[in-house]
């Protein structure tokens, strides 16, 4: 009964607060506001919604360009991320499609790419560089995919070769590639163990809303992200090496995270 009165509950917050919001980021993208404000905003209201608690560990990277290599569990990493720094992602583009999501994924700025599109991959790497030249800090999360949080799939190198356009559009000398972590470690305060860590995860080609449902109804998860060093790119640099690097450095903290998780407490 609690579970679907915190669904009930959720659900109606989320149908009050998002159209305000939203029009509210699409004003700020139109007239040059300050568009920081209400991403943010509403990623928070949806993590209470949702009882998410994020541990964060190291801070995003001051240096730019960024891009930002992540792993991926579920499309709550996008709320995670968005709630603790101010950063726009690399989505699939059947996202750009999506009822409510797709327009949030736009008001955020988002750039859509059609992974399986070997021969766009050329000028998706085009367009996601000249973002990150422009100081924009990008979100890939490199996987390709969703894993089921328990350990890290082969990173994607493809994309990575936007950090070297972003050099060739005056990004200047070096590029800075963050290996970010997001490991979920906790499920009402207790350690989740293989078996339940896919609660968290939404996987492949999975119903988005009944996973919704299922996280709203439950509540009470915790998450931590851990912000690696950046590691610098330069036009000497390989993007298959710098993609191996960036994915031995996640999995080396994911694996931490897993077998050593923080007390449930909220740290932010």
């Amino acid at each position: 009964m609690i579970g679907w009165l915190r669904l009930v509950f959720g659900l109606a917050v989320a149908i009050v607060v998002t159209p305000p919001l939203i029009l509210w980021q699409m004003l700020a993208m139109r007239f040059g506001w300050n568009e920081k404000p209400a991403p943010r905003l509403w990623h928070r209201i949806v993590l209470r919604l949702l009882g998410i608690r994020v541990h964060v560990h190291g801070d995003l990277a001051r240096e730019r360009p960024l891009l930002i290599a992540a792993n991926h569990v579920s499309w709550s990493d996008i709320v995670v991320l968005s709630s603790i720094a101010d950063v726009h992602f690399i989505a699939k583009s059947e996202m750009a499609t999506w009822p409510v999501f797709g327009l949030l994924a736009r008001c955020q700025r988002s750039v859509f790419v059609e992974r399986e599109q070997r021969r766009k991959s050329g000028a998706q790497a085009n367009e996601i560089g000249s973002r990150i030249a422009k100081g924009d800090p990008m979100v890939l999360f490199a996987e390709g995919t969703t894993g089921d949080g328990n350990q890290i799939l082969p990173f994607k190198s493809t994309l990575f070769g936007a950090a070297k356009v972003a050099l060739s559009n005056g990004g200047g000398e070096r590029v800075f590639i963050q290996p970010v972590a997001i490991a979920y470690t906790r499920l009402h305060g207790m350690p989740m163990g293989r078996q339940h860590r896919v609660h968290a995860a939404w996987i492949g080609d999975s119903v988005l809303a009944p996973h919704i449902g299922a996280l709203l109804r439950e509540g009470a998860m915790d998450v931590e992200v851990h912000f690696g060093a950046p590691v610098e790119f330069t036009s000497d640099s390989r993007r298959k090496e710098v993609a191996a690097a960036a994915e031995n450095e996640v999995r080396r903290m994911l694996s931490a995270a897993l077998s050593n998780p923080d007390p449930s407490r909220r740290k932010r």
